[in-house]
C-alpha cells in the first residue's frame, strides 16, 4: 500500500500519523480514497457509521466532492476503550467551465432515452453497493491505462448558466483498441456492452466497499463474476455511450460515494517518466 504522510498536530516528523493503535493511508481532502489499519478485532465508525474491517484490522474509506470539513473516526478497541479521532480535511478547489448555445435536445434527452438512463443508474448502483471480503482495495493500484489526461475528477460545466453534474473520474486518452486493465485484484461485478451514458461499462469490486468502473470502452473481455488479476486486460477504449472522442473515463467508488481515482495511484506523469 503507496503511504502518504499525515503529520501530528503539525510536527515536522516523518512518520505516518498514528492515533493510538490506528494509522492512515491517504491525504485527508475531498475526494480522496483513505486506507487505514489498526489492532484486528477493533470495531470502526466513521462519523458512527459502522466501516467494515478485515480480520487483520485493515479499512478503507473515502471523502465526497464537497463534504463537510470536520469528520471524525471512532474506534472501539477490543478491550473495550474507545477513542474518537478528528479528521479535518483540506479544502479543494475544481476546474468550472461555462458553456452556452447548447441545445435543448442535448440539455434534455427524450423519455425513452431518460428511461433506459434511468435503469443503467440503477443496474450500477446495485454493483456498487455489495460487500465482498476480496482484498484488492489493500494493493497499490496501477494506473489502468496510461497517457494524456484530458478530464480530471470535480470538474464541472455550467451549460446555458445550469450547473451540469460534475465529472467524477478521470480520463485518459487513447486510440480505440488501446488495452485496458486491472487497476488491482477483484470480482467483475457489471459487463454491460452498451448504456446510454457510458457505453461500454465494466465495473470491479476490489473488496470492502471499493470499486473501479471503467467507462465507453468499444471491447469488454470479461463478464460478472469473473475473477481479475492487477495488470489483467479487461477491453478496449473506445468512444461509446455519450462520448466526444476516445478516451478511458476510469472511477472509485466506496459504495456510492464518488471517489478520486488520482488519490490512490502515482501521478500520471511519474508513470509516463519511466516508460
Amino acid at each position: 500500500m503507496r503511504q502518504i504522510c499525515f503529520f501530528i498536530l503539525m510536527d515536522l516528523c516523518l512518520i505516518p500519523k498514528v492515533f493510538a493503535s490506528v494509522q492512515l493511508f491517504g491525504e485527508v481532502q475531498p475526494g480522496a480514497v483513505i486506507r487505514a489499519k489498526t489492532t484486528p478485532g477493533t470495531q470502526v465508525f466513521l462519523n458512527d457509521k459502522a466501516i467494515k474491517v478485515t480480520p487483520n484490522g485493515q479499512f478503507v474509506f473515502g471523502f465526497s466532492r464537497q463534504p463537510a470539513l470536520s469528520q471524525s473516526l471512532r474506534l472501539v478497541y477490543p478491550d473495550g476503550l474507545s477513542q474518537r479521532v478528528p479528521l479535518t480535511l483540506k479544502e479543494r478547489e475544481y476546474q468550472i467551465q461555462r458553456v452556452n448555445g447548447i441545445s435543448q435536445k442535448i440539455m434534455k434527452p427524450d423519455p425513452k432515452a431518460q428511461k433506459r438512463a434511468a435503469k443503467d443508474s440503477a443496474d450500477v448502483k446495485a454493483a456498487r453497493a455489495t460487500f465482498s471480503a476480496d482484498l484488492g482495495f489493500t494493493q497499490d493500484f496501477i494506473w489502468p491505462l496510461t497517457g494524456r489526461i484530458s478530464g480530471v475528477y470535480g470538474s464541472q460545466r455550467v451549460y446555458n448558466g445550469k450547473p451540469g453534474t460534475p465529472h467524477y473520474g478521470v480520463d485518459v486518452a487513447a486510440k480505440t483498441g488501446t488495452p485496458v486493465v486491472a487497476p488491482a485484484d477483484g470480482t467483475i461485478s457489471l459487463s454491460v456492452k452498451d448504456m446510454f451514458y457510458s457505453g461500454g461499462t465494466l465495473i470491479i469490486d476490489h473488496g470492502y466497499g471499493l470499486s473501479s468502473s471503467f467507462l465507453h470502452l468499444s471491447k469488454l473481455y470479461v463478464k460478472v463474476g469473473d475473477k481479475v488479476k492487477q495488470g489483467q486486460p479487461l477491453g478496449e477504449v473506445g468512444a461509446t455511450g455519450r462520448a466526444t472522442g476516445p478516451h478511458l473515463d476510469w472511477r472509485i467508488n466506496w459504495y456510492q460515494m464518488r471517489l478520486d481515482p488520482t488519490s490512490i495511484v502515482p501521478s500520471m506523469a511519474s508513470v509516463l517518466a519511466k516508460k
